[in-house]
């Protein structure tokens, strides 16, 4: 097999706009996009080290929407940068790994709760087989998260044992306050969980 590199881009951003190197450490490959490329600069809006919003400047991010200057204001900066709506971190090295997207985000009683990161936790469970995780209006704590969970076949897990043992394994803030099993996720034609069908529900 030859060598496999990461890389992250978006549309609007021309394709690409980070990726890692031949010769890059295969941690650094396994676990990140890489770095900017020639011509383009990456930020986060975050602490060094912590998620947030990843913003980029350069050559290959457009100059706007079609048509839509509503949009284009809301997503180019006055100074160029564009903010691609993707939670990511940057490392000391410039090295960026997306952890999720903003609009999936939701807040747990002051707390920024990100989906995938409680799916890949929620996805170490030995009877889970698939998982989405959305937020869900709370009076307390203004959203909470809940758990679109597939069991293994055979499986008996209940959401009281999911919820448990949650507990025991993710911060509280994170822990779903509802589970519902469901026989398979939405999913579009790329794979990817159409979240908005099951926020529709």
């Amino acid at each position: 097999m030859g060598t496999v590199l990461t890389a992250y881009g978006l549309s609007e951003a021309s394709g690409i706009v980070t990726m890692c190197r031949r010769g890059d450490d295969p941690s650094v490959i396994a676990s990140t996009s890489g770095r900017a490329i020639p011509g383009t600069e990456v930020r986060v809006e975050a602490p060094l080290g912590s998620p947030g919003e990843v913003l980029v400047r350069g050559f290959n991010v457009m100059r706007g929407y079609f048509e839509d200057e509503r949009a284009t204001a809301a997503a180019l900066t006055e100074d160029g940068w564009l903010r691609t709506g993707d939670v990511g971190v940057l490392d000391a090295s410039g090295n960026l790994r997306i952890t999720d997207r903003i609009k999936d985000m939701f807040i747990v009683g002051g707390f920024n709760a990100y989906p995938a990161e409680i799916e890949q936790l929620l996805g170490l469970h030995p009877d889970v087989a698939d998982v989405a995780v959305i937020g869900v209006p709370d009076a307390r704590l203004g959203e909470v998260g809940k758990a679109y969970v597939v069991r293994r076949p055979g499986s008996v897990l209940t959401g009281d044992d999911l919820i448990a043992w949650s507990r025991r394994e993710m911060a509280n803030y994170k822990v779903p306050r509802a589970v519902e099993f469901v026989g398979e996720l939405p999913r579009n034609a790329g794979g990817k969980v159409v979240k908005g069908e099951l926020r529709g529900r």
